[in-house]
């Protein structure tokens, strides 16, 4: 094995261009003996074979830069293959120029530009040969043949080759060109199906233990509103008794509230299966029943756009992400959050600041995928995993950054219902 480049396609095609040059010198040695002892043909051997060395030479560094952990770049690779061309170039010149039959090997490093680098690598790559094999037309030394019986039907000859060359070239920097982008393309749709796939079957599994978490938290929670209506009984006098009361019987009215919904909304799987309702209106009620789930929280709440305002899809399961993403911020700054919201006739822009600790380098990373979690102790890691992938599937989008002044940024974006016009 050479080196340890991991899973990086350059690097792995790097080694594939080590072995192939390895065979090239091979074959151009084999050649230069058949040319030599059995042609007995007279050439400039000593500055051929100083082309071989500095190829081999080049090859030895190759092979050292291959054991080391450094990231290959499309720069690097097209240098390798540009080394190549130039070394084949001063081999024909030295045998015969445009008249060599080996000069289609310059078909060999475009090929592998166009099948592995981007396509401005590979138009490049077609000039440079094109324009050495234009080149070697008039300047070379020539093979110790006699052509001069038949001077203007070998002219020909060479031109039709160079002509043939010019066109080959053109036709495989296009076409391989298009078939690496829609193979590159086609991997990226398969990734991310796949990745689609896995979400999907995390957010039915998350959805089955939901449902029957729902069923057995009602018992508990009947429970507690019967013992809390007890004790509002006995302290009547109390007046902060009686406060705090009040706080925890709305909060259980809110979980049952919520489990109610959720069993109602398990059939709700697909957007279109919800109705319609005023974006400021929609924004407004998610904010005040997050008031009455967090009431300890201090945040400002700011909203503008067109009027009259457009529609959002109103379903639980977008409200319900809404509320995970605030209760993410509330989690990290409790005293003081800002709440942006301002729309256009066809998408809602949400933005929550915070003003807390700001997000690690492996949360930004990590941000999203189940069951990581920031809040070692104190979350469960779905709660804006499920955000991410009900905006996602509403046609949203999320992205969490850093701020300047400290804390983080939330922003949320959703289509809005296209109204006819």
């Amino acid at each position: 094995m050479l080196g340890n480049l991991g899973l990086s396609p350059l690097g792995k095609n790097l080694q594939r261009l080590f072995l192939l040059r390895n065979i090239a010198l091979a074959a151009q040695c084999l050649t230069f003996a058949l040319a030599h002892w059995v042609l007995e043909m007279q050439l400039p051997w000593s500055e051929m074979l100083s082309v071989v060395l500095f190829l081999s030479l080049v090859n030895l560094a190759t092979w050292v830069r291959l054991h080391r952990n450094w990231p290959v770049s499309s720069i690097e690779f097209f240098a390798q293959l540009l080394t190549d061309v130039l070394a084949l170039s001063a081999l024909l010149y030295f045998s015969g120029g445009s008249t060599n039959p080996f000069i289609s090997l310059y078909l060999l490093p475009l090929t592998i530009a166009a099948a592995i680098l981007p396509w401005a690598y590979t138009w490049i790559m077609a000039a440079i040969t094109i324009g050495l094999y234009t080149l070697l037309l008039f300047y070379y030394v020539p093979l110790p043949h006699d052509h001069s019986e038949h001077t203007s039907e070998f002219n020909l000859h060479v031109s039709g080759m160079w002509f043939a060359f010019v066109l080959s070239t053109v036709l495989i920097a296009w076409f391989v060109v298009k078939m690496g982008i829609s193979i590159r393309e086609r991997d990226k749709d398969l990734a991310l199906a796949r990745e689609q796939a896995l979400r999907n079957e995390q957010i039915i599994a998350l959805g089955t233990l939901a449902a029957g978490a729902a069923h057995e938290l009602g018992t508990p929670l009947a429970t507690m509103a019967i013992v809390i209506g007890e004790l509002q009984k006995d302290q009547l006098e109390n007046a902060e008794f009686q406060h705090d009361i009040k706080i925890l019987r709305n909060q259980i009215i809110q979980c049952k509230r919520t489990l109610t919904q959720l069993l109602a909304d398990v059939g709700q799987t697909r957007p279109e299966d919800s109705s319609g309702q005023a974006v400021d209106l929609f924004l407004q009620q998610v904010l005040d029943k997050w008031q009455l789930m967090r009431p300890m929280v201090k945040f400002t709440y700011r909203c503008s756009g067109v009027q009259p305002a457009p529609q959002i899809i109103s379903a639980q399961l977008l409200s319900q992400s809404i509320l995970n993403l605030l209760n993410n911020a509330a989690d990290a700054s409790l005293d003081r959050i800002e709440i942006e919201g301002s729309w256009s006739h066809h998408e809602l822009l949400l933005e929550i600041l915070d003003y807390g600790k700001g997000l690690s380098e492996e949360a930004v990373q990590r941000a999203g995928q189940a069951f990581f979690t920031s809040k070692p102790g104190q979350g469960l890691g779905i709660g804006l995993f499920l955000a991410n992938a009900n905006i996602e599937r509403f046609g949203g989008s999320v992205r969490l950054t850093n701020r300047e002044e400290g804390g983080a940024s939330t922003q949320v974006r959703l289509p809005l219902i296209k109204t006819p016009l």
